[in-house]
């Protein structure tokens, strides 16, 4: 149900107070900027830790998989909505163009081709935009990422049972307590970021898609090292 005005303004105040103070002292509103500076860093960092010490060796695994579905040619398609399409675009590019002497690695984000997304949306509905591009592009070889804060993105649901139907590597990154994604068998590999809010979330999943993309990388450089 969409937030009032009313609402909306209370939200925005209880994340920025020093907006609201009505006051002009300066000193101060720089002292409550501070302080809210260092309770969201230290909220992230707490977060991430978090995440690390109970899916570091599950991320860890992840990438593994990922580098033998790369060393056999496979690809890697990553789908997200809203601000999660474009970390699901950020985590291919980090794929397709890594820089320095890493590997370049086939990788496409789901959410880039507005022509297709938008006829799909149209003609069918938003729920098949990533499920029937994985149904035309996706092989066994080939992994599938999606991303999203609540859980809940009935695309995402779909898309994960059409790569699973298709023997693909599934990789889910999302918020809260994981929602209708945490029920789905398609995803071999969730990662769950517990917390509620949306800027936490995304901030903290940026590190594990981060952190995959480095694994799988180091995975396949040193694939390739004992094969030589």
């Amino acid at each position: 149900m969409p937030q009032s005005q009313e609402d909306q303004a209370g939200a925005m105040e209880s994340l920025y107070p020093f907006l609201y103070s009505g006051g002009s002292d300066l000193s101060a509103v720089l002292a409550q900027v501070r302080a809210s500076t260092v309770a969201k860093a230290e909220e992230i960092i707490e977060l991430r830790r978090t995440v690390a010490a109970r899916d570091g060796a599950r991320i860890a695994e992840a990438a593994r998989q990922a580098a033998a579905r790369f060393a056999l040619g496979g690809r890697l398609f990553a789908f997200g909505n809203g601000g999660s399409a474009t970390d699901a675009a950020q985590l291919a590019t980090l794929f397709l163009n890594p820089g320095g002497d890493a590997r370049p690695l086939p990788a496409s984000g789901l959410a880039n081709d507005t022509s297709v997304i938008t006829a799909l949306g149209n003609d069918v509905g938003v729920e098949v935009i990533f499920a029937r591009q994985l149904a035309a592009f996706g092989g066994r070889d080939d992994i599938a990422v999606g991303l999203s804060t609540s859980g809940n993105s009935g695309n995402l649901l779909r898309a994960f049972d059409e790569a699973g139907r298709r023997g693909m590597l599934t990789i889910g990154l999302a918020g809260y307590d994981g929602g209708k994604m945490a029920e789905l068998d398609s995803i071999d590999y969730l990662f769950v970021v517990p917390s509620s809010s949306v800027h936490r979330i995304q901030e903290a999943q940026t590190t594990i898609y981060q952190v995959l993309w480095e694994l799988t990388v180091e995975a396949l450089a040193s694939s390739a090292e004992s094969v030589r």
